[in-house]
């Protein structure tokens, strides 16, 4: 199996994984949506609140905000030392304290540790009017995404690698199947219908549907299969990706040594 990298930045990343299965790759897919931890408000204390949202509101939307964090620093509560009863090494404390007239942002939060902090610092909250108050404590800790949205890692999509193929002794280049491709993959040069960049093919089919000449044949590889990775928590997709493999290694070592005993 190998890994080519398409596109690589913090917030996202494309790549093909080579000489696979689909079984492996809907696997790492749902790791890395599903499995991977990621930092948010579980608990909100809230001293004084005169805006126009319930308590329970408010603490939702906070909730909902993704923070980054030092992965390094923090472990889930029912791996933490302390036995899941709150200490610095699996609790972030955060606090919010602003009076009208003004908007509250994310970006009001005030940590405790300086990795933890809204990855958007202009995410809105509430607005407070002339004489309301919103006053707050929230602790925040890890979780993982199959016990709570709030913790999901990433969007994550895949696709078979598409392959285009032309057979230029049938097609006329009469142009339909470029006006109808909705990813503008093919294109008119000298005359002649060209493939752009098949990457972006969705495999949508419609530029063979259309064409008459049944010149174009579109088909996906089952066997190197196109990941596009983007991230909705405080990790980089680069660091959701690695973990998810560490995660994956250590879910089939888990299995391999239950089945080693099984067979003895």
């Amino acid at each position: 199996m190998n890994m080519k990298i398409l596109e690589k930045s913090p917030k996202f990343v494309k790549f093909v994984l080579e000489k696979t299965t689909p079984a492996f790759a809907n696997a790492l897919r749902e790791i890395m949506v599903a499995e991977i931890p990621t930092m948010a408000i579980e608990y909100v204390d809230i001293e004084k609140n005169t805006t126009g949202l319930f308590d329970e509101l408010l603490a939702h939307r906070l909730g909902l905000i993704p923070l980054t964090f030092d992965s390094r620093l923090f472990n889930l509560k029912e791996e933490c030392k302390c036995g899941g009863k709150g200490c610095s090494r699996c609790e972030v404390i955060l606090t919010l304290e602003k009076k009208g007239p003004c908007k509250v942002y994310s970006g009001d939060l005030k940590s405790n540790e300086d990795s933890v902090k809204p990855t958007n610092p202009n995410i809105p909250v509430v607005e407070l009017l002339e004489g309301r108050e919103l006053k707050l404590q929230a602790v925040a800790s890890l979780g993982i995404g199959k016990n709570h949205a709030k913790h999901q890692a990433a969007v994550v999509g895949y696709q078979y690698l598409p392959h285009i193929r032309i057979d230029k002794d049938k097609c006329n280049n009469c142009g339909v199947c470029v006006e109808k491709c909705p990813k503008k993959i093919l294109q008119k040069k000298d005359g002649k219908v060209c493939i752009v960049n098949s990457m972006e093919c969705s495999l949508c089919m419609y530029c063979v549907d259309n064409c008459e000449k049944r010149a174009i044949a579109v088909s996906g590889d089952e066997k190197n299969i196109l990941f596009r990775v983007e991230t909705v928590s405080g990790l980089t997709a680069p660091e959701i990706i690695k973990q998810a493999f560490n995660v994956l290694n250590k879910k089939l070592s888990i299995f391999k040594d239950g089945l080693e005993k099984a067979v003895k």
